[in-house]
């Protein structure tokens, strides 16, 4: 019998799902390439990396290159909140209230995402939410980065992406963990679930305005992501054990990385015995 087809599914979750990449790491290990692979917000942006041909050893380097000195950090977020053209500036085009994701992107990973689906090495797709409509979105084809865009649009920090007469935000406040987008003729569903719950401040009773908005959104999508995996469970569930992160730890990429190195031997082993059962049913 022929090696199972895979489809991996990368949950949203802001910096938590930088714990995704041992999981890929753990897939690069045992030589297996997914069948097909799903993406929410950040899952979508470190699934389109994967996708386009990126092993998890080099997501890893790249991630700890980009956002492992906060200084290097600080200029690209500059870079990212200077409007583009200076017409743009006088022409009130630019906000600094909010920023544009497509532009985080172009600044952040523009020298390894791809442009486009068709140059992608693994099928993906990426999810989004259509604001209005306050429907699941799609992507399979055409900009990549686009698609992306759409998909990592976190209410509150990044504005919302017009595409094709439609108003999009991030994946996550409808389907935060997209593995029953996958394949119908996947053998063995992954699922990395990174969204956990509002992380404590032991220094205030109550949380503030903003961690409010971060963790009511949580809040949301881990009751979405409950009641999917109450109705059909994948067949390997995984929850990376980085609850002391927050949303936007993004600094913290290297702690965040190291405390979820474990899950690169740990999913070796659970995913071993998943295939040894697919292969001897």
């Amino acid at each position: 019998m022929s090696t199972p087809k895979i489809g991996v599914a990368l949950g949203g979750g802001g910096a938590r799902g930088l714990s995704h990449i041992p999981v890929l790491q753990a897939l690069d290990d045992m030589g297996l390439t997914p069948h097909a692979i799903t993406g929410t917000s950040i899952g979508a942006l470190i699934g389109a990396g994967y996708a386009g041909g990126m092993s998890g050893d080099q997501l890893e380097e790249y991630t700890l290159e980009t956002l492992g000195e906060w200084k290097k950090v600080l200029g690209k977020l500059v870079e990212v909140s200077m409007p583009k053209r200076f017409a743009d500036l006088i022409g009130g085009k630019s906000s600094f209230g909010q920023f544009d994701s497509k532009r985080v992107l172009e600044v952040f990973v523009g020298d390894v995402l791809k442009q486009d689906f068709s140059e992608l090495s693994i099928p993906f797709q990426a999810i989004a939410a259509d604001y209005y409509k306050a429907e699941e979105v799609r992507f399979a084809e055409g900009n990549l980065v686009d698609a992306v865009s759409a998909s990592i649009a976190i209410p509150f920090v990044f504005k919302p992406v017009h595409l094709n007469n439609t108003v999009l935000i991030d994946g996550g406040v409808v389907n935060p963990l997209p593995f029953d987008v996958l394949p119908s003729d996947c053998d063995i569903v992954i699922a990395v679930d990174v969204v956990g719950t509002p992380k404590k401040d032991e220094k205030r009773a109550v949380p503030s305005a903003t961690e409010s908005v971060f963790g009511a959104t949580q809040i949301l999508m881990q009751t979405i992501s409950q009641e999917k995996l109450r109705i059909r469970a994948p067949d390997l569930s995984i929850f990376p054990n980085i609850k002391q992160y927050q949303v936007l730890d993004f600094l913290k990429a290297r702690e965040i990385l190291e405390d979820s190195s474990g899950l690169r031997n740990s999913v070796k082993v659970e995913l071993d015995q998943k295939i040894e059962n697919y292969l001897i049913s």
